[in-house]
C-alpha cells in the first residue's frame, strides 16, 4: 500500500462517522470498504459521502445491477435486486463500494444518483435496460444496449437464454421486422478426448 493511501479502517471510521445511522452493514475486507445503506437513505447518504470530511468521494467510478434470485442455488432469502456503486476520492485517495437493494422485487427502485455524479447516467441507463431496475428521478431513463424493440431485461436470472424475439430484414417488406424466437434452445456437451497418446505425450508406466 502506498504511503500516500488511506488505509481502509481509516474509510471505514470516516464513512462511519459521516453517515452515522444511515448505515445497514459495513465492513472491510481485503482491502476494501463495503457500505449497505437502504433505499430510502440511499441518495441522501450518497450527497454526504461526496462532501463529509473524511470521505470526499467526487467520483463515481461503476454502477451496476445484481439479481441475487439464484445466489446460493437459490437458498438465498433477502431482496432481489441490488445496485453497487464504486467512489473514488480523489483528494484522499481513497475508494469505497455502496450497496442498496430495492424494496420491492416486483418494481425494483431507487434513487438516481445522476443529479450528484453525472458519470452515473449511462450506467443507470444499463442497470435499467439489463435488469428492469428503475431509477427515480433519472431524465432520460431508456434503453441503451437493447434494440428499441427489446422485450425483457436480458441479465435476469429468469430471462431465457434464446429470448423472446428476433428480428431479421424481410426482402418482400424491404424492411427489419421482429418476429418470435426461432432458435431452439440445446445444451452443447463439450467433447472429451481420452486417448492414451493425445498431443504426443506417452502414458506414464507404472
Amino acid at each position: 500500500m502506498s504511503e500516500f493511501t488511506v488505509a481502509p479502517q481509516t474509510t471505514l471510521d470516516a464513512v462511519q462517522a459521516a453517515l452515522g445511522s444511515k448505515i445497514k452493514r459495513i465492513s472491510s475486507k481485503l482491502g476494501e470498504v463495503t457500505v449497505v445503506v437502504s433505499a430510502a437513505d440511499y441518495h441522501r447518504a450518497c450527497l454526504i459521502l461526496q462532501d463529509a470530511e473524511g470521505c470526499k468521494f467526487e467520483q463515481l467510478l461503476d454502477l451496476c445491477g445484481i439479481d441475487y434470485s439464484q445466489y446460493k442455488d437459490g437458498a438465498y432469502d433477502g431482496p432481489r435486486y441490488c445496485v453497487v456503486l464504486h467512489l473514488l476520492s480523489v483528494s484522499l485517495n481513497q475508494r469505497l463500494r455502496v450497496k442498496v437493494y430495492a424494496a420491492e422485487d416486483d418494481v425494483p427502485m431507487v434513487a438516481s444518483v445522476n443529479d450528484i455524479w453525472a458519470s452515473a447516467n449511462w450506467y443507470e441507463r444499463e442497470a435499467f435496460d439489463l435488469f428492469g431496475i428503475v431509477f427515480e428521478g433519472h431524465n432520460d431513463l431508456r434503453r441503451i444496449l437493447t434494440d428499441y424493440g427489446f422485450i425483457g431485461h436480458p441479465f435476469r436470472k429468469d430471462f431465457p437464454m434464446n429470448g423472446h424475439v428476433e428480428m431479421r430484414y424481410d426482402a418482400e417488406k424491404k424492411r427489419v421486422i421482429y418476429q418470435p424466437v426461432t432458435v431452439e434452445l440445446r445444451e452443447v456437451v463439450p467433447r472429451i478426448i481420452r486417448e492414451d497418446n493425445y498431443g504426443g505425450i506417452a502414458p506414464k508406466v507404472q
